[in-house]
């Protein structure tokens, strides 16, 4: 069902409780009616992540250890929620032969040998990218630019997906309204023009076409999107935002 609830001003921490393991106190029954939030709380959790590397830098550790710095605190600050919904999102899609056998396997705890490979290719590649951009003078505004655009594909695909089964976090949560994919995709583009300029419109098309493509994907294997292709859609969106960046040498 598509949320008719109006933006709110507590919205941001709403979205904040959601997508991370911060101590915010919030209203977690405003659901999809927070969506719009979403890439403010990337902002915020990307920043955190970022200055966590700077940190790393100033303590005098070279770039490559100072991503591995990033990545652990990005790990930490969200409980690994979208690495957890990657590797679940592997194992489904690839793991089985029906619709519902491959949504079976998607709410199962244990990780197969298509989520094990994901999450090793993944996070090498994010890893490689950070270490990249961190040797540069803008990595912060970058990463932190990159944890907004990573999860505006999230509203995109909740707002024009249908949920892949009528229970679960994606049917809970609900969908985002015309006003919330609007109000999010405004922000995020301010975001990123305010951050990375030019650079920040690639990144963001790059991380678009990442999200069609799973999209396009997960409608065809299990007929929607669930809790875990969002969580996979944020990792692919931030493989590719970061990619674009360190191809445009982002500094």
């Amino acid at each position: 069902m598509t949320c008719s609830k109006a933006p709110a001003l507590g919205d941001p921490a709403a979205a904040l409780a959601l997508l991370s393991r911060l101590p915010v106190r919030a209203d977690h029954a405003r659901g999809a009616a927070a969506s719009w939030a979403w890439p403010f709380a990337g902002l915020i959790l990307g920043a955190l992540a970022a200055a966590t590397g700077q940190l790393a830098l100033r303590a005098g550790l070279p770039a490559p250890m100072a991503a591995g710095a990033v990545l652990a605190a990005g790990i930490v600050i969200t409980g690994a929620m979208h690495e957890d919904g990657l590797a679940d999102s592997a194992d489904g899609l690839w793991g089985g032969w029906t619709p519902a056998r491959r949504l079976e396997i998607m709410k199962d705890s244990r990780i197969g040998a298509y989520g094990v490979l994901a999450l090793i290719v993944v996070l090498g590649l994010r890893w490689l990218a950070l270490a990249a951009l961190l040797q540069g003078a803008g990595a912060f505004a970058a990463i932190a630019a990159i944890g907004a655009i990573s999860r505006l594909p999230m509203v995109w695909i909740a707002g024009l997906c249908p949920p892949a089964r009528p229970s679960g976090m994606a049917a809970m949560t609900g969908a985002p309204g015309l006003v919330q994919v609007a109000l999010a995709t405004v922000l995020t583009l301010a975001a990123a023009l305010l951050l990375l300029g030019s650079g920040g419109l690639l990144a963001l098309s790059g991380a678009g076409l990442a999200a069609f493509w799973l999209a396009r994907l997960a409608l065809r294997r299990i007929g929607g999107q669930t809790g875990d292709i969002l969580g996979a859609s944020q990792q692919l969106a931030e493989i590719a935002g970061l990619s674009v960046l360190v191809a445009l040498g982002t500094s």
